[in-house]
């Protein structure tokens, strides 16, 4: 097959402007082992998302484990019962499938996700102040801790 006649800044162009094209473009380089012509920067960068997206959504699992125990824990008479407390343990239990699926297919994102609980946390609090905030009650008013209160063990794996 022929190599593909495309300038490296015409390339780096099609980045933004046509994001599908600019892969074809070089994955087809890159089968051609056109090397010196792949848009190097921007590939780069795209391998390195690919591999943060799905540590992501195990950090967005564990914020909604956080985010919902903490509200067990902490805001079920404010909620209004137990209607609430139980969609907030089906939440967990199916944040944890979540995650046990994705540790599944992906087992190095369960020896990475423990160091991210502070970041999970953060998304968490920003929930549950978004939740006080919705409910008409003022956050500032909760005390919500600014250090997780779990663990991740016990994010993971507490009996609910």
């Amino acid at each position: 097959m022929e190599t593909i006649n495309i300038l490296k800044e015409e390339l780096k162009k099609l980045y933004d402007k046509d994001f599908p094209l600019w892969v074809d473009i070089n994955l087809q380089l890159l089968k051609d082992k056109a090397y010196e012509l792949v848009d190097w920067d921007n590939l780069l960068e795209e391998i390195e998302d690919m591999g943060r997206s799905d540590l992501k959504a195990c950090i967005s699992y564990l914020a909604v484990i956080l985010e919902h125990l903490y509200k067990l824990d902490n805001f079920k008479d404010l909620a209004g019962g137990d209607t609430v407390g139980k969609s907030w343990i089906r939440s967990v239990r199916n944040a944890r499938r979540e995650l046990e699926k994705l540790f599944k297919w992906y087992p190095s994102l369960k020896v990475k996700l423990p160091s991210e609980i502070d970041k999970a946390w953060d998304d968490a609090v920003v929930r549950l102040q978004n939740w006080l905030d919705e409910n008409d009650r003022n956050p500032d008013d909760y005390n919500i801790p600014e250090k997780c209160p779990y663990t991740y063990e016990e994010a993971l794996n507490r009996q609910i």
